[in-house]
């Protein structure tokens, strides 16, 4: 069955290949940022766009449209206007561009690096004329198996166009991994415990998994991109009360909570409708971060109904009402939720959750902001990798129906691009948006 590109979504957890750099400890500070994006059109010698002239019409709003879902309104709306993309020229995009190359065998690599000399032959610089470059192409005779692709973190995404525009479900998504975004999983916790998880499949609270475009980024994915600044992010140091405002909602206040967990943190928000987010999730929700990779966090789930973006569910399904960590020596539990805030009451070091009194502590620090957004690269691969910023391509997997997979993630070492790297493989999870009928 085809497609549109609207449909073809493959959110799946894949293989990326991560340089070390992309796994941050402690996050720090980022200027607001306007970033210059370059989306070019290009072609092959045995493949052309069916309707090119559709697609040069599309690809201004798909990127940098007034609506809610071009990716700039997307991204600004979401970073509150702390990351904005702006069109690299006046054209906004350029192309179609005729590669001397054949479309067969999805030679990702060989488009990046062709395209890149072509952008060189035009006099335009990596890094100063443009700083992320979104490559679309027709994906008619590639047989891609993926319908976005993106360096982790960094300047490249590649879009694989079955239509005659995609979304921002895949250009959010693709832009998301440059970010430094990693797929957010799914962790089975039960009863609340944090030592007796599984891995249960993917998240619906991001579009980096399954939540697609209303459910934006979460709190972890805010904190690494530096979002969550000014206070909205709370390192939580002594036990207490404290209050959540809703992550996507407008004003002031706490929208995080940033607590040790041994070697890891654990990241509590509140989700409840904002603008043009988050109308179907609803509750207080908590993410395991890694060694402090706040891009490779993965949701906490303690039901048994699991929330995704397609199924009847409610929208508080997968939220928390209390945590215990026997080895970290933490409990926590929801006070309150609902209506644009929640009380939720931490026990650190062991103290009792009942002992706790119900005013906010005064002893949470602000959590430093992100890592700031990488730079493009100056200069374009010679390889047959896509690593023009040091990294490989996320990789998005398939185009069938939803399936779950169970699975622990493997993690071994890696040479690639001359210098240490992690591949991690996930055995995860596909998620495809069908083309819904017209009434």
């Amino acid at each position: 069955m085809k497609l549109s590109a609207l449909g073809r979504i493959a959110l799946a957890t894949g293989i990326a290949v991560l340089t070390t750099a992309t796994l941050p400890g402690t996050p720090a500070a980022a200027a607001p940022v306007k970033r210059k994006i370059l989306p070019v059109l290009v072609e092959f010698n045995d493949a052309s766009f069916q309707f090119p002239d559709k697609v040069k019409a599309s690809t201004p709003d798909t990127y940098f449209g007034a609506k809610s879902d071009s990716a700039a309104s997307y991204l600004s709306e979401l970073s509150r206007g702390q990351y904005t993309l702006v069109p690299a020229v006046p054209e906004q995009f350029l192309g179609p561009i005729k590669l001397d190359l054949s479309a067969a065998g999805c030679p990702q690599g060989k488009i990046n690096q062709l395209t890149r000399e072509e952008l060189t032959k035009r006099g335009l610089v990596a890094g100063k004329d443009y700083e992320s470059l979104s490559i679309v192409f027709p994906a008619q005779k590639t047989n891609c198996p993926w319908a976005g692709l993106a360096t982790l973190p960094g300047p490249t995404t590649w879009i694989n166009l079955y239509g005659t525009a995609s979304g921002i479900d895949v250009v959010g998504h693709e832009l998301g991994h440059n970010l430094g975004f990693g797929h957010q999983g799914r962790v089975k916790c039960t009863g609340g415990n944090l030592g007796a998880c599984k891995s249960g499949g993917a998240s619906h609270t991001t579009i980096m998994a399954g939540g697609y475009r209303p459910a934006g980024f979460s709190a972890p994915e805010m904190i690494r991109a530096g979002w969550l600044n000014g206070g909205a992010s709370l390192k939580v140091t002594k036990s207490g009360v404290y209050t959540l405002r809703s992550l996507h909602g407008k004003g002031s206040g706490v929208r995080a909570l940033d607590i040790a967990l041994g070697g890891d943190r654990l990241v509590i928000e509140y989700r409840h409708a904002a603008g043009n987010f988050d109308a179907k999730l609803e509750g207080v929700h908590a993410y395991r971060v890694p060694k402090g990779s706040y891009g490779a966090s993965s949701l906490i789930d303690t039901t048994t109904a699991d929330k995704t973006a397609t199924n009847s569910a409610p929208p508080n399904a997968d939220a928390i009402t209390k945590l215990t960590d026997k080895a970290s020596k933490l409990s926590l539990a929801v006070v309150s939720s609902g209506g644009g805030q929640a009380k939720v009451k931490v026990a650190l070091n062991g103290d009792s959750l009942s002992a706790i009194g119900a005013t906010p502590s005064k002893s949470a620090s602000p959590t430093p902001s992100a890592t700031p957004t990488p730079s493009a690269s100056a200069s374009a691969s010679t390889g047959t990798e896509a690593v023009t910023d040091g990294s490989e391509p996320v990789t998005e997997l398939g185009s069938e129906e939803l399936t779950a997979g169970g699975g622990r993630s493997t993690v071994l070492p890696l040479a690639a691009g001359g210098g240490a790297a992690v591949l991690a493989v996930g055995l995860g999870f596909l998620l495809v948006k069908r083309r819904r009928k017209r009434a």
